[in-house]
């Protein structure tokens, strides 16, 4: 890693620090300090390449789309879109470069700032700034960017349906295995009737209107900086319907939902917010499933993954 950083982006004789925060992905905090000045920073992330399947289902495919999302965010950074949390080039112009075989690294400076955490509800002025920064966002130009289109169907759907199909057999994979075969069991009439549902909203917003979107711009993707909130992890932006972003900030007061539209002039589609809730649900389960179906071990990651599908199977079927 540092022959890259060196290579990519002349940060060299740089210390490193590994930084445990978010999930999905590696990251470093890099410090160099010279001349007696004051010390420059950088944040490092480095993404495995078999663990992004939305992005795509080869190395290749997701090394593709990280870079397409990452210059999008710099487009839009330098569009004069403040807030967005874009990567540094590298000397190239490259904003993500390969590691290895199943890798790939990228440069962002360094936000001295806190952010939320997944469920945590922003307070009412924030969640209002929020919603006006995905007003600016959605009302960016498309064309300026290389995002594709945003798929509708779940990317591990084939492993949902399986798990599904197979609640008869035992599963053999690891020690939550059995545990999650009975849990599944025990929701599978509305886990179906949410795939089903899903499949009839999904034809009429495939043809929706789409805007540059974020795709997960739920509080713990937002910190909370000097200069006010950015929005970072941009590897889920993609064009979408509006309402793949608003679902994640719209609260039962219906204030965030009448910002955006007194700053858009978009009405925002109840039943689009619904489809993109119900999708979010049904990906996070098709995930849990997967990993622990899979061959697996005892560890704090397997851990969580069970607690995570109860907590998803508990939602799935209040509904």
């Amino acid at each position: 890693m540092l022959l890259a950083l060196a290579d990519g982006w002349s940060v060299a004789g740089w210390k490193l620090e590994y930084a445990p925060v978010g999930a999905g992905s590696y990251h470093w905090t890099a410090a160099l300090r010279s001349g007696g000045g004051p010390e420059e920073r950088r944040f490092v992330t480095v993404d495995d390449l078999d663990d992004k399947g939305w992005l795509g289902r080869t190395r290749p495919a997701v090394l593709a789309g990280l870079r397409a999302a990452m210059d999008a965010a710099v487009t839009l950074r330098r569009a004069g879109l403040g807030f967005v949390a874009a990567p540094v080039p590298a000397r190239t112009g490259e904003t993500v470069r390969p590691l290895g075989h199943g890798h790939a690294i990228t440069v962002f400076p360094y936000l001295d700032g806190s952010s939320g955490a997944w469920g945590e509800p922003l307070p009412a002025p924030e969640r209002g700034e929020l919603a006006a920064m995905l007003a600016a966002l959605h009302q960016a130009d498309p064309a300026a960017v290389r995002l594709p289109r945003v798929e509708l169907a779940l990317p591990w759907r084939g492993e949902l349906e399986a798990a599904l199909t197979e609640l008869g057999q035992p599963w053999t994979g690891g020690p939550y295995s059995e545990q999650a075969r009975a849990l599944l069991a025990s929701a599978a009439r509305p886990v179906r009737r949410h795939l089903d549902t899903l499949d009839r909203w999904a034809p009429r917003l495939a043809v929706a209107a789409a805007v540059i979107t974020h795709g997960e711009p739920h509080p713990g993707n937002v910190m909370r900086a000097p200069g006010g909130l950015m929005l970072i992890d941009w590897d889920t932006a993609a064009l979408a319907p509006p309402e793949r972003d608003l679902w994640l900030v719209a609260t039962e007061s219906g204030d965030e939902v009448r910002r955006y539209t007194e700053l858009t002039g978009h009405p925002v589609d109840p039943a689009a917010l619904e489809f993109y809730r119900l999708r979010w649900a049904l990906d996070d389960l098709s995930c849990f499933l997967r990993d622990l179906r899979a061959p697996h071990h005892p560890t704090p990651g397997t851990e969580d993954a069970w607690l995570n599908l109860e907590t998803a199977l508990t939602a799935l079927t209040a509904t």
